[in-house]
């Protein structure tokens, strides 16, 4: 298992982690198999989107807003409701197909860290299964 650091830098934001995963995928030599990540974090997630159009990345995060607003009717007391609900429509996990050492991602795809309560420092776990 190899661990994958991130800082963010906003309470809200989607980190392109694509580049990242690639070069643990080539530098582990990992050719036919396939690669979970998962996120430790009940305020975090990650998901798979369009990496190519910026304003896809805003949408996301403007109309996740907009489902769950910041202030709204939340009993939790550390005041980041709104970043678990988001953090579970998310959810904490991706497995990506890897064929010839290559992510088997869309065309316009990237792997994306979604940060609901930062900025902070986190994490991600990734596990291999193949040769």
């Amino acid at each position: 298992m190899q661990e994958i650091k991130i800082a963010t830098r906003k309470r809200q934001e989607l980190v392109n982690i694509t580049d990242q995963i690639r070069d643990l995928v080539r530098e582990n030599g990992w050719q036919e198999g396939m690669l979970l990540l998962f996120c430790t974090h009940t305020t975090a997630g990650l998901t798979i989107n369009e990496a190519a159009d910026p304003t896809v990345v805003r949408d996301l995060l403007v109309n996740l807003s907009r489902l769950v607003p910041e202030k709204g009717d939340y009993r939790h007391l550390e005041g980041n409701s709104d970043a678990h609900i988001k953090s579970s429509l998310i959810g904490c996990s991706e497995q990506i197909l890897v064929h010839s050492g290559r992510l088997m991602l869309g065309t316009w795809q990237g792997i994306f860290f979604a940060e609901f309560d930062g900025p902070r420092s986190r994490k991600i776990l990734a596990r291999w299964s193949g040769s």
